[in-house]
């Protein structure tokens, strides 16, 4: 991709194309296959077996770990999906920001990353793509990374996302299989920028919202996850588009365990709890989520609608929700639940 070429444009985008969202169907991670329908095809295929391979796709983690030698592994993830704002240079900080929380979610440190573009060059122009990958070179950047190339294709709903290659020490690598009975679980962001996303796009959100759920989206999960792993996290996974549920179940479930989630004590975006008093702002993916979680979760009686559509909003970049022990502090995050024994992968809330 000639992105040298584009990003050597200095005229601002054409005002009067479309908006980046008016192109996409879904919205953030939002935009990702339903879990439930997924999962089970994932499972059908044969499973790799490689002693160097210690993280692979059947455990649901959010990367691969790969041996290189006994003190040094590389960690691989890749994310892309559909705009969820319409300035060109936010999609492309929290697009970045999005692929490279898989990375500390595993305990690990970004190195490259290389763009995936798919992009309708003609109708929005270059001076649009040339901000989206300006904004995701700022945040590699930013998190010590370097985009290394990538690849493009024409499409006529714009995506952007990264691949992404860290490093970690095997053994401290973190994964969502670790937790033990009593762990803490701490989340490190408040949830609700998929409802925002959502009603921001049905004319129900204003600029104030959006605003608040960029600036937690473009937040980087590097200070979170050293923060977790010095309060000696067992598990860690980021909470992205299956909503906070749908990746607690996976935590649980490769733990061994089931979990309690104290609703109250979820923090949620200013100005969510009126947001999803109205059913209008629950996204497809969202809805797909709660279908999903009925599998796997209870409610309380004293669990307001708002919060258990919170707990299954469909999440872009969102933090890190980590196992810690009972007696640890995590600074900057809070304490929304424990593990506990029981069925492996259910969840209480309550």
């Amino acid at each position: 991709m000639a992105a040298s070429t584009i990003l050597s444009s200095s005229r601002e985008p054409d005002q009067s194309a479309p908006s980046l969202t008016s192109l996409a169907a879904g919205a953030g991670c939002g935009c990702k296959l339903p879990a439930a329908q997924l999962l089970p095809i994932v499972a059908q295929l044969p499973v790799q077996r490689d002693e160097r391979l210690l993280v692979g796709s059947a455990s649901s983690d959010d990367a691969a770990v790969f041996m290189l030698r006994e003190d040094l592994a590389l960690v691989q993830t890749v994310d892309f999906f559909t705009p969820l704002v319409d300035d060109p240079y936010d999609f492309g900080r929290i697009a970045a920001a999005n692929a490279l929380s898989d990375v500390y979610a595993m305990g690990g440190r970004p190195l490259t990353a290389l763009n995936i573009v798919a992009f309708p060059l003609e109708q929005l122009g270059p001076e649009v793509l040339a901000c989206v990958l300006r904004g995701g070179l700022d945040v590699v950047t930013g998190a010590g990374a370097v985009i290394v190339g990538g690849h493009s294709i024409e499409d006529a709903e714009p995506k952007y996302g990264l691949a992404v290659t860290g490093v970690v020490d095997p053994r401290q690598m973190i994964t969502n299989a670790g937790g033990q009975p009593g762990d803490l679980l701490t989340l490190s962001k408040p949830l609700g920028v998929g409802a925002i996303a959502a009603a921001r796009k049905r004319g129900l959100a204003d600029e104030k919202l959006l605003a608040d759920a960029v600036a937690t989206m473009v937040q980087l999960n590097d200070f979170a996850a050293s923060s977790a792993l010095q309060a000696g996290a067992h598990a860690m996974t980021d909470v992205t588009g299956f909503g906070l549920l749908g990746h607690l179940h996976h935590l649980c479930r490769e733990s061994g365990l089931s979990a309690v989630v104290e609703a109250s004590a979820v923090p949620a975006l200013t100005g969510v709890q009126d947001l999803l008093c109205d059913e209008r702002v629950v996204s497809g993916g969202s809805r797909r989520n709660a279908a999903w979680a009925e599998g796997f979760a209870t409610f309380g009686d004293g669990v307001p609608a708002w919060r258990r559509r919170l707990l299954t909003d469909a999440t872009t970049s969102g933090g890190l929700l980590a196992a810690v022990p009972a007696d640890a502090a995590v600074p900057a995050a809070v304490v929304v639940g424990r593990l506990i024994e029981g069925e492996p992968g259910t969840i209480e809330v309550r």
